[in-house]
């Protein structure tokens, strides 16, 4: 008598699958490692290739782990520059504990200077919790899901606005279901002393590396510095100075945090009018800047038509009262872009 099994999901299958990344970094030897995760990809120009992600550890006896990731998206610099940087140590003395950086976590997108991978076409942050069965972006996002960040401790991950953002710098956490572990990344996001703390609102929060990591209960800080696909001194500045003060506040480096120069300006993003969305395409007139304080109703941008002459620009006006905190970078903007983002000034 034939016995009907239940035939497993996708998800399932690749749920029970080993993830093909492999590294020759051993993760409880003490010391400075420096390695690769090594994830085969056949393609044209290499049959028998790999994917190959640098990778460091810095590890000194028994503390907390901390997971350092910049690259998340491949336009964006101020991670991936302080993150080489740290990885160059040569020494672990004033460590203890394990530091686990990884500046360009998505490789093949950093090369390319892209958003997203030249591969596969996903976005990073878009795909967890990843699928080891899955495509080369998909497969990454599963191996942080189930081997890097079940070791964690602290999970910063560094971005800025990459080509189409310019945001302030700052540094933000998350309205979480446990307030205690709210309070816990609210608490490491002020120790990273960026000029500017948002408490942050996502669009589509549901498959980011965010959400992931915070609902395998760890504490989490990510940030926004600069943008235009380019980076600066002083956001490169701020990015260096705050990853050591995560570590110090985390108690793996031993020190005083460093604060900005001057108070952070504490911000919310309490729903979606923070977000103004264009509905036109054209050439943006900005009204009103970065840093800006702004009241519901002002004008703060004109989009000209840039199809024809003799039309005149549509107006978009701020729908709450505010700071000016991210702006569409590019002076072209489509249907659909972001054109804003305003948060309150708490």
């Amino acid at each position: 008598m034939l016995v009907e099994c239940a035939t497993p999901t996708v998800s399932e299958v690749a749920a029970m699958k080993d993830n093909p990344i492999s590294t020759e970094i051993d993760f409880e030897q003490n010391g400075i490692q420096h390695g690769f995760l090594k994830l085969p990809y056949s393609s044209n120009a290499s049959a028998w290739g790999s994917v190959m992600i640098p990778i460091c550890q810095l590890k000194n006896g028994i503390g907390p782990t901390a997971l350092l990731t910049g690259g998340n998206h491949g336009d964006e610099y101020e991670g991936p520059t302080a993150l080489f940087n740290l990885a160059n140590r040569q020494h672990i003395d004033d460590i203890q504990g394990r530091v686990i950086i990884i500046p360009a976590m998505n490789y093949p997108a950093f090369l390319s200077q892209d958003r997203v991978s030249p591969i596969d076409a996903i976005n990073l942050n878009r795909a967890f919790p990843g699928n080891a069965c899955g495509t080369v972006t998909q497969i990454i996002a599963d191996y942080f899901s189930r081997t890097l960040v079940p070791m964690a401790d602290l999970v910063v991950d560094i971005h800025s606005g990459g080509k189409t953002l310019d945001c302030l710098p700052f540094a933000a956490s998350h309205v979480l279901d446990d307030k205690l572990q709210e309070n816990q990344c609210e608490a490491a996001a002020k120790a990273f002393g960026a000029p500017y703390l948002l408490k942050m609102l996502e669009l589509d929060a549901g498959s980011m590396y965010d959400t992931q990591v915070e609902s395998m209960g760890k504490i989490f800080v990510t940030t926004e510095l600069g943008g235009g696909g380019s980076s600066t001194p002083y956001t490169i500045e701020i990015a260096k100075r705050g990853v050591r003060n995560l570590l110090i506040h985390a108690g793996i480096v031993n020190g005083e945090v460093t604060p900005n120069p001057s108070p952070s300006v504490n911000l919310n993003m309490p729903d979606e009018r923070s977000f103004l969305c264009c509905y036109h395409h054209g050439l943006i007139e900005p009204c009103v800047g970065l840093g800006e304080r702004v009241k519901a109703g002002d004008l703060v941008a004109k989009i000209h038509n840039i199809d024809r002459t003799g039309s005149p620009p549509e107006n978009y006006y701020a729908k709450r009262d505010g700071m000016v905190i991210i702006k569409h970078a590019p002076s072209i903007i489509n249907i659909g872009d972001n054109l804003l983002v305003i948060a309150e000034v708490v």
